[in-house]
């Protein structure tokens, strides 16, 4: 694959970030050239091959950049092979077991047909944003970066392969 690999997401506190930064560096170590940007900060796909777009999940719903950006690039979108992903669960059932998309991602999925959705465990730790979120904050990390590798190197594999 010669163009770039686009990894967005969308995080409030930086759980997600993390993930998505460390979803490049695996696409990275496998070869391909990677950005990781914030999905407010992206204009255009025109020089990306290929899309990771995640999001934090917050109150069930898919933070409201990805969100946007999925509305805003949905016929780009629909063109290219994405993937995607959600981190948020407070508990370890990410890790345990394959957690359906939340309604929101679901009409997403429909709308632009990713290769593929997984959902992560999340983290909520320090000065966070949101009544809510400082009322369950400090519950634990539930990110699996393992899993997270994991599924990383599958979608870089899946890239390596060519279409047809």
């Amino acid at each position: 694959m010669k163009e770039k690999v686009l990894v967005a997401y969308g995080s409030t506190n930086g759980s997600t970030a993390e993930i998505a930064d460390y979803v490049g560096e695996v696409l990275a170590e496998e070869g391909l050239a990677v950005d990781v940007r914030p999905a407010s900060d992206v204009t255009d796909l025109a020089s990306y091959g290929a899309v990771v777009l995640g999001g934090g999940l917050y109150g069930g719903r898919w933070h409201r950049d990805t969100r946007r950006f999925a509305r805003r690039h949905r016929k780009a979108l629909a063109e290219l092979p994405v993937w995607l992903f959600s981190s948020g669960p407070l508990d370890p059932s990410a890790s345990e077991r394959d957690i359906p998309p939340a309604p929101g991602v679901q009409r997403v999925m429909n709308r632009i047909g990713p290769r593929g959705h997984l959902t992560f465990g999340g983290r909520l730790e320090g000065d966070v944003k949101g009544r809510i979120a400082r009322m369950i904050v400090n519950s634990g990390d539930y990110r699996d970066f393992e899993q997270i590798g994991t599924w990383a190197t599958t979608v870089a594999r899946d890239l390596a392969v060519p279409e047809g």
